[in-house]
């Protein structure tokens, strides 16, 4: 940091920044950040609370003759941050973004002096058997914290993704959306096929029936939504995908066995093998979201 020595910490809500190091560290626990988005919450903590232009950016991190898709890259680098920080540009907490004009950090920003020489650690006796704790006891030092959350610990985080042309995940993404929006009306039409997979109890048919037009209802809007927020690149949709995602994943994974309505055309086995393809989907349209597919409500659209 400026006019700061590199051997101080600078500690913000359960993070610290090493610059020494170039480390994050979350409750003594290393963050994978670094290169670019590391040097923008680099940047960005050496004036908390004000603004830092996206043009400084810029200068500091894509100097002159540097060739990149400079806002594309920005985005990509500040939205990795904010996935590591646990942060969202709806709702921030440690990023704010100032549309068309840059970023400011706003929590509170302490600067520690770390201790450039430190105590050697005494030697301390062994501990008797009898006093000796229990395995369990002893923490394992790649623990999971019991504050994260489920989602967090399975799904892959957008810093984890690879990077990719925009256009292309976009592209991927429509189609997915195109597809699933085929199957509710191809459904809708063969509605008569439920009573001939299950033919020998009507009341369980009709609530088969039943359940697959509400959620044909439901997810037709849904899917016309995402394809054109894609398709017109509209401000917002990886935010709202991402808090949609719970109520779309269970939806996409029984829509998974849409196959099996056409299995006298295609046969079970068929059916079968495109349900298992069909399982993955969801998580293929989160993955295109975290590459790019959605802008996220705080960027500015390529080429502003």
């Amino acid at each position: 940091m400026q006019g700061t020595p590199n051997t101080r910490l600078v500690r913000f809500g359960v993070f610290e920044v090493d610059p020494q190091t170039g480390e994050l560290r979350k409750q003594g626990r290393r963050m994978p950040l670094q290169g670019q988005p590391f040097d923008i919450l680099m940047l960005l903590l050496e004036r908390p609370g004000q603004l830092v232009s996206r043009a400084e950016i810029r200068e500091r991190l894509w100097p002159d003759g540097t060739f990149v898709d400079f806002d594309h890259s920005l985005n990509t680098a500040v939205n990795k941050v904010r996935d590591v920080l646990g942060d969202s540009a709806a709702s921030p907490r440690f990023i704010e973004t100032l549309a068309r004009r840059g970023y400011r950090f706003i929590a509170p920003v302490q600067v520690d002096a770390a201790d450039s020489n430190p105590k050697p650690e005494e030697a301390k006796p062994l501990p008797s058997p009898a006093s000796a704790p229990e395995p369990s006891d002893a923490p394992e030092p790649n623990a999971i914290e019991p504050n994260s959350s489920l989602p967090q610990t399975l799904l892959t985080a957008s810093h984890e993704m690879p990077p990719a042309s925009r256009s292309l995940v976009r592209t991927l993404f429509c189609l997915l959306q195109f597809m699933y929006f085929c199957f509710y009306l191809i459904s809708l039409a063969q509605l008569h096929v439920v009573e001939d997979i299950i033919p020998t109890d009507s009341a369980r048919s009709s609530w088969v029936v039943v359940l697959l037009i509400i959620t044909a209802v439901v997810g037709i809007p849904i899917r016309l939504y995402f394809m054109t927020a894609a398709a017109f690149d509209a401000p917002g949709l990886r935010e709202k995908f991402l808090r949609l995602f719970p109520l779309i994943f269970p939806l996409d994974e029984l829509w998974a066995l849409a196959p099996f309505l056409l299995v006298p055309q295609i046969g079970y086995g068929l059916a079968l093998g495109l349900t298992a393809i069909l399982l993955y989907a969801p998580f293929a349209e989160r993955s295109l979201i975290l590459m790019g597919a959605g802008r996220s409500s705080g960027a500015e659209p390529a080429g502003s």
